[in-house]
């Protein structure tokens, strides 16, 4: 895959996103990251590569679209160089945790001093993001950090959603 135009077509809160960009980050292959407003209007190039489901992640290698986290993972495992296990297992910690938590502080950011994303009432964002938090404690725990202390508006989101009635039982 070296010398190709590699681009994902990404959105910084997707998991499926990371992904990609974890497989790519460790082939150290060069891509470029298109940030996708999938709230607002979706660009041209996504509807034209995932016509179906019109989401993101795709990976245009050359200009070719490929769909599906999973799909693109195995595709630059079987394309590219192996994966560099060779990098120190510390580093690559510190650098998911410093990441993440540089996400938390932009969702904080986000919202504010509203008590949900939407406002004064859960909605459609709240919707969407909530179901990721059940991974943010096992994170704590093996980044050695605490969300409360670092976002503690976010933390209070997160406690409130999770004390709603809508989850499944």
């Amino acid at each position: 895959m070296s010398k190709a135009e590699l681009v994902i077509l990404d959105h910084w809160v997707s998991p499926f996103c990371m992904r990609v960009k974890i497989a790519l980050n460790e082939k150290g292959l060069q891509y470029e990251a298109r940030a996708e407003d999938l709230v607002g209007s979706k660009s041209e190039l996504l509807l034209n590569s995932n016509p179906i489901y019109k989401k993101v992640p795709v990976f245009l290698h050359d200009g070719k679209p490929l769909c599906e986290s999973t799909i693109i993972v195995n595709y630059i495992e079987e394309t590219g160089l192996p994966l560099r296990y060779s990098r120190r297992v510390r580093e690559v910690a510190v650098e998911a945790k410093t990441e993440f938590i540089e996400i938390l502080k932009e969702l904080e950011g986000a919202l504010g001093d509203k008590d949900y994303f939407n406002g004064a009432t859960f909605g459609f964002v709240d919707i969407i993001a909530i179901p990721l938090t059940c991974w943010f404690f096992a994170v704590e725990k093996i980044g050695g950090f605490n969300v409360a202390d670092l976002c503690p508006k976010f933390y209070g989101w997160m406690k409130r959603c999770l004390q709603g009635r809508a989850w499944p039982k």
